[in-house]
């Protein structure tokens, strides 16, 4: 009996010894496992701000050698309005831009797992919470308040002597009618529109009489406002001049417009960009078919002097097609 119990004590220190030895290598594995953990956070850390400086670095470097592809030079008045608000939002949003993702990349690095670090417990901060939440709305209502004031100043009236022409979109041109030695257009009407007079003008109207329609570049004064009256005849069309910061849609049964003054000539410009081949271009910007891409207009800047004797040498269209066809 007695040696029966001695036995069953060494197997039961056996066991205990055993089940000892296990937990040792399971405290051993465990504590090995937190030191892979911390390795690998630490390699994933690094590589991650690594990669945060890589990207500051190319952001930088393109900021620094496109920005004046970027933000060309304004040709018309309006566009340095734009350009302007253009250039303070950026700015906002480009400093915000900045500090967020350089936090971003260095608390990913700083607060890499280690396993002798506890994480700490804030659920609140009422005076934090309430700075990041007037700042960001006081930025917001100054953006906005410099919107809408430049908004009014872009939809404003035209000036009375604003030289007025016609643009109207279909699928796949532009029509552009000049309102002539007159400087008015003539009314259109929907039901006068067919296969000779797409536009719909009246013709039996005497403002109409010398009104210009072109096909070919379409040519404006430099520094005089140019009120352009915008329509389509099919589906919705968008009139975009880029260099001057400007677009308006072209939407069929709502007649829209607006007014710019350009204030650099073409030639001028040719200048400045150092490029003998470049050309104002009116534009389509809405996706309006399979020949939305041959919605382009060269737009020409020229002097008042060189305006007027184009418009001199340009013939009216009820003179060469209305008369003519009677």
């Amino acid at each position: 009996m007695q040696l029966l119990l001695i036995a069953l004590a060494i197997i039961l220190v056996y066991v205990v010894i055993a089940h000892v030895g296990k937990a040792v290598e399971l405290i051993s594995l465990i504590k090995d496992e937190k030191q892979r953990r911390e390795d690998s956070s630490r390699t994933q850390a690094f590589w991650f701000a690594a990669s945060g400086v890589f990207l500051g670095l190319f952001i930088g470097i393109t900021i620094f050698t496109e920005w004046h592809k970027f933000l060309t030079v304004p040709a018309s008045e309006h566009g340095k309005w734009i350009q302007s608000l253009i250039v303070v939002s950026l700015v906002i949003t480009g400093v915000v831009f900045v500090i967020t993702n350089f936090l971003l990349f260095y608390f990913a690095w700083k607060y890499r797992y280690r396993k002798n670090r506890k994480a700490l417990y804030y659920p609140e901060n009422n005076k934090l919470e309430f700075i990041w939440t007037i700042v960001p709305t006081v930025t917001f209502i100054i953006l906005i308040v410099m919107g809408v004031e430049k908004w009014f100043k872009v939809f404003s009236d035209a000036p009375t002597d604003a030289v007025q022409i016609e643009i109207t979109g279909k699928q796949f041109a532009w029509h552009v009618r000049y309102g002539g030695p007159d400087n008015e257009l003539g009314p259109r009407d929907f039901t006068l529109v067919n296969s000779s007079n797409e536009l719909g003008v009246k013709w039996t109207d005497k403002s109409s009489r010398d009104d210009i329609i072109d096909d070919d570049d379409i040519v404006l004064p430099v520094n005089t406002p140019i009120l352009i009256n915008i329509g389509a005849l099919d589906v919705i069309h968008s009139v975009y001049l880029p260099d001057f910061r400007l677009m308006m849609d072209a939407v069929p049964g709502v007649p829209t417009k607006f007014w710019f003054r350009p204030t650099i000539t073409t030639e001028k410009m040719r200048e400045i960009k150092n490029d003998p081949d470049f050309d104002y271009e009116l534009a389509c910007n809405q996706l309006c078919g399979t020949g939305h891409w041959n919605m382009r207009r060269v737009v020409k800047i020229v002097t008042e002097e060189e305006y007027k004797k184009w418009l001199s040498e340009q013939d009216s269209y009820f003179e060469t097609n209305i008369l003519a066809q009677n």
